[in-house]
């Protein structure tokens, strides 16, 4: 059986932490004279009083000698005990919602989905909507060291193709991935702090810009108001969104790079350049069809279809406008664009660029040997031979997407949610999206109306899809346990 007391101390450092950054809400709270500064201050106490104790009780254990076993279960029981005490504080301040409720919305700020249960938001008290923006902005610092440091070690879905000497030594996870916190928080600081800054000179209040920079880096989507930016009907901010919505989807390792003199790793990478091109061809088509079929002027056409396609592919989740409206065909790519998501080693979610890439390729390969059966063509990505093994990581990873889409979608449907519905929530789920598609959880909707079994079911799908998948499904597996 394997150890968990390494695992239990790591939750308890992660659990005394998270109830320390509960009192920034609560300042904010208390400084508007907003009574809810009292949830928040419960909530700490709760949580580090549950952390604390869990330090105290495994302070024998060695958390910097951990195996891959370790490392599966550390990084799903983390982000699931993280997400269940994150919960506290919403659940108490909104009496309206149940523990799954506030659940699903904790899980949703920390893999920086963006999904929601809350309404009433432009007149909601600050600690709730500073909270949501934390955990995004948490959320997204912990999913780039998570696929940085521990996923390519897993060999979670060709992750180990972005295998550095930061992430070969399974018993050098702690230290390492803090080491990489490290350089990664300073990019994401700055980041945040001048898309902030930005934001505010373009016409928001200081806290609304707070709150929305950190929901932009980290492609997270919470917002301020149920309008999302619409609210504020700027061009300007959702320009400055844009632009930092793809900052926060590209690899935060091309950014060290880029500061250490190589000018051009960001261009040079493959999943940079598809990522972009998918991003202008699907900008200029959808434009043409507003264009066409809509009849909208060509400016607001380029200008809506630019801030959602942007929003949909970087897994952010913001909305300017109800793209529902807009027909079955834009409908069709908002889907397709849901599934694809970012730059792997971003805060993005979805089934990643690079994967897709790395499926053209093979598929190309395998054309040509259709063709010259004797050739030997060797697959390259980033101008680097693509081994087998990674190949076949990639092949299994989608696979066992759309297996595990298909199955909560028929899950969700049996939980009495219609079927475009159900299919629509659980793959932006799964992308950590945010809105889905349809009249009932699409932009111009949330998730108020589910119940709580079908958002338990949904919150499972974010867990799953920020993890890659195999990180939590091994867990279930008889042969983790008898190791």
């Amino acid at each position: 059986m394997i150890d968990v007391k390494p695992v239990l101390f790591i939750i308890g450092v992660l659990l005394a932490l998270l109830g320390a950054t509960m009192l920034v809400p609560a300042a904010f709270d208390a400084v508007a004279a907003s009574p809810d500064w009292s949830v928040f201050v419960v909530s700490s106490l709760v949580t580090i009083f549950a952390g604390v104790s869990l330090v105290l009780t495994t302070r024998t254990a060695h958390p910097t000698s951990l195996s891959l076993r370790h490392a599966f279960l550390t990084t799903t029981l983390s982000w699931l005990s993280v997400a269940a005490f994150a919960a506290l504080p919403l659940l108490f301040a909104s009496p309206h919602i149940t523990y799954a409720g506030a659940f699903f919305e904790a899980m949703s700020g920390l893999t920086t989905t963006g999904s929601t249960v809350l309404t009433g938001l432009d007149t909601a008290p600050p600690g709730v909507l500073i909270w949501r923006g934390m955990l995004h902005w948490l959320g997204g610092i912990g999913i780039i060291v998570t696929s940085v440091a521990i996923m390519p070690m897993l060999r979670i879905g060709g992750m180990q193709l972005f295998r550095t000497e930061s992430s070969d030594n399974s018993e050098k996870i702690v230290p390492r991935a803090a080491q990489l916190a490290a350089a990664f928080g300073r990019v994401y600081v700055v980041m945040t702090l001048a898309c902030m800054a930005l934001l505010w000179a373009a016409g928001m209040t200081g806290f609304e810009a707070l709150v929305h920079a950190m929901a932009t880096v980290s492609t997270g989507g919470f917002s301020t108001s149920d309008a999302s930016i619409g609210h504020f009907d700027s061009p300007l901010i959702e320009m400055i969104i844009v632009v930092f919505m793809i900052g926060g989807a590209l690899p935060f390792v091309l950014y060290i790079r880029v500061l250490g003199q190589d000018r051009d790793a960001l261009w040079r990478d493959t999943q940079v350049r598809a990522f972009f091109l998918a991003i202008l061809v699907w900008t200029v088509t959808l434009s043409l069809w507003l264009v066409l079929h809509e009849h909208v002027a060509p400016l607001q056409a380029l200008r809506v279809s630019l801030f959602n396609v942007v929003s949909v592919i970087t897994t952010t989740g913001f909305a300017t406008a109800d793209y529902n409206l807009w027909g079955t065909f834009p409908f069709a790519v908002f889907f397709w664009l849901i599934l694809v998501g970012g730059c792997t080693g971003s805060t993005s979610g979805g089934i990643k660029v690079f994967r897709f890439v790395i499926l053209v390729t093979a598929a190309r390969r395998h054309l040509r040997q259709l063709v010259h059966p004797n050739a030997v063509i060797v697959p390259t990505y980033n101008r680097r031979p693509v081994p087998e093994a990674i190949l076949l990581s990639v092949l299994s990873f989608t696979t066992v997407f759309f297996a595990v889409f298909v199955v909560l979608s028929i899950v969700v449907a049996l939980l009495g949610v219609d079927f475009i519905t159900a299919a629509t929530a659980v793959s932006q789920a799964l992308a950590n999206v945010g809105p889905g598609l349809g009249p009932i959880i699409g932009p111009a909707g949330n998730y108020a109306t589910m119940t709580d079994p079908v958002l338990t079911v949904l919150a499972f799908a974010m867990l799953l899809g920020r993890l890659e998948l195999f990180t939590v499904l091994v867990l279930f597996t008889r042969a983790y346990w008898r190791g």
